[in-house]
């Protein structure tokens, strides 16, 4: 699979580049951990520019969020189920980032498009839950922008070693979403001992 994605990239530059992303968006299988920083190890070879790479990898990124969420929007939790076979979203997935969401949902959707396996399933909750368009669709720029930015950097740097990125990043994002979580519980224990009577 990683050899046929290379190669819809080398041949078709950044709509191979925008394609693949978008499809990884909703395809979880596809790795952008390897898709991205082999763009950037393109750019390094002088076969991409760096920002025309960034902004067809984030309007990938941000057309697959957008069909996500007006899939969630429009048909809700059953609509998100039914595309299983390809999504592989479950409905233990759906519990688990709706709860998260309706307490911290601008700050899941905004970290959560740097986090691998949340970066698709953060759209349905905000989809589901009607989140304004407007501010869905800047967070979603804005962590993609990021999450891409860093990859592409990473292939860059690391050139024909770029596969190398996916056994960094794996620990890495276990490492975000662990402070992520360790700042929430901060924030609620907080909140608690505010709303406590004196």
């Amino acid at each position: 699979m990683i050899a046929a994605i290379t190669d819809l990239i080398r041949s078709a530059g950044y709509v191979g580049l925008f394609a693949v992303v978008l499809a990884e968006n909703l395809v979880p299988p596809i790795p952008s951990e390897i898709v991205l920083p082999f763009a950037g190890w393109e750019v390094a070879q002088g076969e991409l520019a760096l920002l025309p790479a960034l902004v067809a990898a984030t309007a990938g990124s941000v057309t697959g969020a957008l069909i996500l969420y007006w899939i969630a929007r429009r048909g809700g939790r059953r609509a998100i189920l039914a595309t299983h076979r390809v999504s592989r979203v479950t409905a233990a997935d759906l519990d688990r980032v709706d709860a998260r969401f309706r307490r911290h949902g601008v700050w899941l959707v905004l970290a959560g498009r740097c986090v691998p396996g949340l970066r698709s399933v953060i759209s349905v909750p905000a989809g589901m839950a009607h989140m304004n368009l407007g501010l869905f669709v800047a967070l979603t720029t804005l962590g993609s922008a990021v999450w891409n930015s860093v990859l592409i950097g990473a292939g860059i740097a690391l050139g024909s070693q770029f596969e190398e990125v996916d056994s960094v990043v794996g620990p890495l994002s276990t490492a975000v979403v662990a402070v992520l979580a360790f700042v929430v519980l901060i924030v609620l224990v907080r909140l608690r001992r505010r709303g406590r009577p004196s």
